[in-house]
């Protein structure tokens, strides 16, 4: 097939989805419930763009493998190790690395990327994580004046001999780590000011502080050093095309579409006649029951898993209509309806974990007892969890906001994600709970895209909002600041705050004792299960549905933090036969 065919028969599958013939061997069809927000690196943090992003750009080094914690150059030519106590890495580059542009990648390049990451840092990227290791504040300079560009330009800078040097603020134990995210691939800084970026100079940096990339011209026209290159993105998907002068070994799948598909029987109906050769699946009951034993389907099982769950309950809601009368009238809450702790825990209690598993997660999972993954060092088996108690549940109903909760109700407008199954079911689950305890508690559930929610949450408007948090970086760091901290990503979405917890995980960030850690994040555990932060939803086994003609897939090569492609590999070690 020519590439002009290929080109004409992948523009029409992003234009209508539901229509496509079977996939050819060098062309790889993936279908998701959402689109992609941004193919700009600085700009990227939810797992749609990732997955894009990941094959579009290149980071500096990755895991090895399946592994959580070793890891492997990519861009690097080798593994820096630290220096000066801890706090320096020096980074030798790999030569003749091209990029999409036809630009080869000098260390200015990677010293333009990450000094960019610092300057643009906000709270809807991922870079506030980096910024605290090289800056010491996960702020940028509007918000934290002891950002300057003198401490920017010496936390990343260029040495002599070309290689590049991080210096970082203090001790960092997750720094390696977290330089393995997606969104930390090296920018082609040539093409980026050509399109219109920041020069990368002191004379024009305040003028880009804090600056929203996410629909930037670098993410229209990215130039990454990854395999693949864009050929076109648009609301219905993205096409990608293998990059001929990719510096490692070129791959066999030669066109990549990502397809927006909303409805989850589309999705697998179009999976089932091999339309599409990755899908978001839904829950695992899902698969089981519409994938598995199916012609032409291989369902992995039993794979490892790097994210967590929850029910957010939110203590301070941004007045909105999702409030409804906005009072303790039975026709609606006021903002500050789970700032009761009585409410949460009664919510807590009529979550039924049993049927969960049971229904969702066909008896494979297991309750959890804080929102880490138990396979990361600082889970905390030994914290207790709550029961499903109807009788206990009653009972802290009737004690909420001095006994005005049972005896006026409540309207709860709930939320969850386009294509969110196990969302949905959760919320559904919790609904039939609480309305049964009391005639006058109601739950009404919604739906709404990403696009919409992740601004919502954002601004503090969603009032129960089910969410999960795939890891950035193999550290317990990523999901404990990020879930338990008043300063981490989530605090918008539920507001709950404890000095003691903040100290206690500021204390986790500061040290590399894995044992002091340990304990540090069981007490952040054993307050949150005290106060019943959120409603933890149990651990479960990744699953994964991909075509039966799809090579490179595997347990042995599946890596959870590369799970962004349903594989837990990069494109580029697929094949199709």
């Amino acid at each position: 097939m020519t590439y002009r065919t290929a080109t004409l028969l992948l523009s029409l599958a992003l234009s209508a989805p539901p229509a496509l013939a079977a996939t050819p061997n060098d062309t790889l069809v993936i279908q998701q419930a959402a689109g992609i927000s941004t193919l700009d690196p600085s700009a990227t943090y939810d797992t749609f763009s990732a997955q894009m992003v990941e094959n579009i750009y290149e980071t500096l080094w990755t895991y090895k493998g399946s592994s959580l914690t070793l890891m492997t150059p990519l861009l690097a030519s080798t593994l820096p190790t630290y220096t000066n106590g801890g706090k320096t890495l020096v980074v030798s580059l790999r030569p003749g690395v091209k990029f999409h542009s036809g630009n080869t990648m000098s260390c200015a390049d990677a010293e333009y990327t990450y000094r960019r990451d610092l300057v643009t840092n906000s709270p809807d990227s991922a870079n506030w994580f980096i910024s605290d290791a090289l800056l010491g504040s996960t702020q940028n300079a509007h918000d934290n004046k002891s950002v300057t560009w003198a401490k920017i330009a010496g936390a990343v800078k260029c040495n002599a001999q070309g290689q590049l040097v991080f210096t970082l603020a203090k001790v960092d134990p997750a720094f390696m780590a977290k330089m393995t995210f997606a969104g930390m691939g090296v920018i082609d800084k040539q093409w980026a000011v050509k399109q219109g970026e920041w020069d990368g100079s002191e004379k024009t940096w305040q003028a880009w502080i804090g600056k929203d990339l996410s629909g930037s011209p670098l993410s229209l026209r990215p130039s990454g050093t990854g395999a693949y290159t864009l050929v076109r993105s648009d609301a219905t998907g993205v096409f990608l095309r293998a990059f001929s002068d990719y510096w490692g070994a070129k791959p066999s799948i030669k066109n990549v579409v990502m397809q927006k598909v909303g409805e989850l029987a589309v999705r697998q109906q179009a999976f089932l006649r091999g339309d599409a050769d990755l899908i978001e699946v839904g829950t695992r009951a899902n698969v089981e029951a519409q994938l598995k034993d199916k012609p032409g389907v291989v369902v992995l099982d039993n794979l490892p898993t790097t994210s967590a769950q929850a029910l957010f309950m939110n203590n301070d809601i941004t007045p909105s209509p999702a409030l409804g009368s906005g009072k303790l009238d039975g026709q609606g809450i006021p903002p500050n309806f789970f700032s009761d702790v009585n409410i949460r825990k009664a919510f807590a209690l009529s979550f039924d974990d049993g049927t969960f598993i049971k229904g969702v997660q066909s008896g494979k999972g297991s309750p959890r007892t804080m929102l880490l993954p138990d396979s990361f060092p600082g889970y905390s088996a030994q914290t207790k969890t709550y029961p499903f108690d109807v009788a206990a549940a009653t009972t802290y109903f009737k004690k909420a906001w001095g006994g005005e909760v049972w005896s006026k109700g409540f309207v709860i407008n709930a939320r969850y994600r386009t294509g969110h199954t196990l969302g949905q079911t959760a919320l559904e689950l919790l609904k039939q709970n609480v309305e049964a305890i009391n005639p006058k508690f109601r739950i009404n559930i919604g739906v709404e895209p990403w696009s919409e929610q992740s601004v919502k949450f954002q601004k503090g408007e969603e009032v129960m909002l089910p969410m999960g948090w795939s890891a950035d970086y193999a550290d317990p760091d990523n999901f404990m600041y990020t879930f338990y901290s008043s300063k981490g990503y989530f605090y918008a979405s539920n507001h709950w705050k404890d000095a003691q917890v903040d100290q206690w995980l500021d204390q986790a960030r500061a040290t590399t004792d894995a044992a002091r850690r340990s304990q540090l994040y069981k007490q952040v555990a054993d307050r949150a299960y005290q106060q019943s932060v959120f409603v933890v939803l149990p651990a479960d086994l990744n699953i994964r549905a991909v075509r039966s003609n799809l090579q490179g897939v595997s347990a042995a090569t599946y890596n959870p933090m590369r799970s962004f492609s349903f594989t837990g590999t990069f494109l580029r070690e697929l094949s199709k036969r």
